[in-house]
């Protein structure tokens, strides 16, 4: 057989993977408001999606809403009335800069702090850099 026949059967065989963006989906908030206070139900479940510390979010989310809060049962408990679209293009935000690499796109990432500086280091690609926000 020849060298092009052999590679398309090999490319043929080789099993399909879906794509990063299909892998990997952002949850959206899920929350309501009690008095002046609102709720956001699900906190647990994208910290678990992001696969970070809850207090790291937390700190993030907190700063860039300009409010205070805290972590109840699992639910983080804004004190101040805060409408889903904001809350959710905050957590966009958070994904962009902490969790997804820059380089390939995928979630595998893992932060890790070395001498005073924040790094990511993708395990899926290697890539491995510095993050400019603060958490």
């Amino acid at each position: 057989m020849k060298y092009e026949d052999l590679l398309k059967k090999a490319y043929n065989e080789l099993p399909k993977t879906e794509s990063s963006s299909e892998r990997f989906e952002i949850p959206k908030v899920q929350g309501l408001f009690q008095g002046n206070k609102t709720i956001i139900n699900n906190f647990a479940k994208i910290v678990q999606a992001f696969r970070r510390d809850p207090a790291q979010l937390q700190k993030y989310l907190l700063r860039e809403l300009a409010t205070s809060g805290n972590v109840e049962s699992q639910r983080l408990i804004l004190n101040r009335k805060i409408p889903a679209n904001l809350i959710n293009q905050k957590v966009e935000q958070y994904a962009k800069e902490f969790v997804i690499c820059k380089e390939c796109g995928k979630p595998d990432t893992v932060l890790k702090k070395e001498d005073r500086f924040l790094q990511i280091k993708c395990q899926a690609c290697g890539a491995k850099y510095t993050v400019k926000s603060k958490i």
